[in-house]
């Protein structure tokens, strides 16, 4: 659901201005000369109202974080949470997946952070998860070999079918859990997780590394997903009862 306008946005906007990075694109391959000093270049996908964004800049001095948010609503609370924290190896852009073939040159890109994304259930829109190969394609043509991709979702059958889809691209997988704080909570936080945890909701949890196999946009054309609705996935019925309690509580 997209945030309502907030008051005053254009001017909230404007005192941000130093964060936020409305040319982007004439900075492609040259992220880590024009902002001196970073050993790596990072992206989050949906960076939403920022909390993850801003304590994990804070955790990663020698890494320059780009978050990508398309509602400009959350993205002006996102720049003002990191403004008003002083935090200043992070760059907002306003735009969303599509654009990162724009905004990155091939391999310039050494991990990027995609959490909770919408799961489109339906198998016709299996095309618009963040995770269905099209998009895995993009990542990893702007990602360097070795480079990563951190993926935490609490839907169970949408992450069940991204393990496929990453391991049908020829990625490698590492740290994959179902349970990601069975031990207490660990880890950076976004707003969401912290709720999920909240409501008893379990945190799946992977890293993707870029292999030299991984298929790139150069790949040519992306196969057809069939059969792909997660009501057929693994976990569908666990998570379903997991989520109506959750709402009954709301």
């Amino acid at each position: 659901m997209r945030m309502r306008k907030k008051p005053n946005l254009d001017a909230r906007l404007e005192k941000c201005a130093e964060l936020l990075e409305e040319n982007g694109q004439t900075l492609r391959g040259h992220w880590r000369d024009h902002f001196a000093g970073y050993r790596t270049l990072a992206v989050e996908l949906g960076c939403g109202k920022g909390r993850f964004t801003a304590d994990c800049a804070e955790a990663s001095a020698d890494t320059l974080l780009v978050a990508i948010e398309r509602d400009p609503s959350a993205l002006v609370m996102a720049m003002e949470l990191a403004r008003g924290r002083g935090i200043g190896n992070i760059r907002y852009v306003l735009g969303d997946v599509t654009m990162l073939g724009e905004l990155f040159a091939p391999g310039e890109v050494g991990r990027i952070y995609l959490n909770f994304p919408d799961p489109w259930p339906k198998s016709r829109d299996a095309k618009l998860r963040l995770t269905a190969p099209n998009f895995l394609r993009r990542y990893a043509t702007v990602l360097n070999v070795g480079g990563e991709l951190q993926f935490k979702t609490d839907n169970t059958p949408l992450f069940d079918w991204s393990v496929e889809q990453f391991s049908a691209e020829g990625w490698t997988l590492r740290e994959l859990t179902h349970d990601l704080h069975a031990d207490g909570v660990t880890g950076i936080l976004t707003g969401y997780e912290a709720k999920f945890i909240e409501q008893g909701l379990k945190i799946n949890r992977l890293v993707a590394v870029r292999t030299e196999r991984a298929k790139t946009l150069a790949d040519g054309e992306v196969p057809r997903l069939r059969n792909a609705s997660l009501c057929d996935a693994r976990g569908y019925e666990e998570s379903c009862e997991t989520h109506a309690k959750r709402e009954e509580k709301l």
